[in-house]
């Protein structure tokens, strides 16, 4: 695909302001079609879905309900919403294929929430597409470089 690196890190900078911004119907549509969301088990970034339990494994009809239900006051982990800040830096391209892109970035994700700080890094993976003319993700892997999800326990906010 003929896409440069600006281009690249525009769009993962839209992304990482739309998480910030709480527009999840909108970071959901950044999915092509076929997208999947997924956070693999701290320490084991290429373990199988299958035999493995993964923090999150999305695919594009989970990770749009995902998102929306994290809007809903139901979703009592996260209502009211939490304050965040996604980082996204050291953006390489791993590799530009005719019809698709691996790009790797490294992030980190400041989350605060009654007057808790938490926050995540580590490398996101993602397989980008051209959709009806539009880049989309069609794969986003989410490898965390922490030791363990101490002292917040679980991920309940996108990453």
């Amino acid at each position: 695909m003929n896409i440069t690196r600006q281009e690249i890190e525009d769009f993962l900078y839209h992304e990482a302001e739309l998480l910030d911004d709480w527009k999840m119907k909108e970071w959901a549509a950044l999915f092509s079609s076929k997208g999947t969301y997924e956070i693999p088990p701290i320490g084991n970034p290429d373990a199988d879905f299958k035999k493995s339990l993964f923090l999150v494994h999305d695919d594009r009809d989970r990770l749009e309900q995902r998102a929306l239900r994290l809007l809903k006051k139901e979703a009592h982990v996260e209502y009211p919403h939490s304050t965040t800040l996604h980082n996204v830096n050291n953006v390489r391209i791993v590799s530009n294929e005719e019809d698709e892109v691996k790009v790797k970035c490294n992030f980190a994700t400041y989350r605060t929430k009654r007057e808790t700080l938490d926050c995540y890094v580590g490398v996101n993976e993602y397989t980008l597409v051209k959709e009806n003319g539009e880049l989309k993700i069609q794969d986003k892997k989410v490898v965390l470089k922490l030791d363990s999800l101490r002292p917040h326990g679980k991920v309940s906010i996108i990453l």
